[in-house]
């Protein structure tokens, strides 16, 4: 059963699931950008889904497809920012994450193929991550002279500590699945990830 939230359906697809919701992000090139337009749209739907939990609780699981989670933030568009602008994107960008990290359900990130910039800091914001073999995990943005406004510099010390955090955002590194889940970053591997936190969210017998 797919649940549609029209003014979010060029971004993303919500599918009902038993006790929860799996949130899909799309994109045409399928690399699921979060474009000013997106994280506006994606906000209004987790406020959306937080007035439904009031009628039936779900967990919230996010997901992308097999070759991205999410690239993150569109460069070009950033570019394009004047100051004023960019302070607003950074802004919506907290707003969002900070919605998902306060969700009243538990929220897991099913993470598979690459993990960027935005699209790492909007996992870091999910409860708990699970990732495919295959992921790629990376913050490349200090390569091009620039540094998220997200929350990611603040939750990525959480987890990881200080000094792996700065080597991953100060020195561009990228991370394999494997690693990730060494240093903490992520919680399990799953071959698939949305099976996986599907389990991990069916209720007691």
């Amino acid at each position: 059963m797919v649940h549609h939230v029209p003014v979010s359906s060029l971004f993303f697809q919500i599918e009902l699931d038993g006790p929860a919701c799996i949130l899909r992000l799309t994109s045409p090139d399928g690399t699921n950008r979060l474009t000013r337009a997106c994280v506006l749209a994606l906000a209004v739907a987790i406020d959306e889904l937080k007035n439904e939990l009031k009628k039936q609780p779900r967990s919230l699981i996010v997901a992308g497809n097999r070759q991205f989670f999410s690239v993150g933030a569109d460069l070009n568009e950033i570019a394009a920012l004047t100051g004023p602008e960019a302070y607003q994107f950074s802004a919506m960008g907290q707003t969002l994450m900070n919605a998902i990290a306060s969700y009243p359900a538990p929220v897991i990130a099913a993470i598979e193929g690459h993990c960027m910039g935005g699209g790492l800091d909007l996992a870091l914001a999910c409860h708990r991550r699970i990732a495919a073999p295959h992921v790629v995990f990376g913050h490349r943005g200090a390569a091009l002279g620039l540094m998220t406004g997200w929350g990611g510099t603040q939750r990525l010390p959480r987890l990881i500590g200080k000094s792996r955090a700065l080597e991953l955002f100060i020195a561009a590194e990228k991370v394999s699945a494997a690693r990730a889940l060494e240093i903490g970053m992520v919680d399990a591997i799953a071959d698939d990830p949305v099976a996986e936190a599907l389990l991990q969210v069916q209720p007691p017998r």
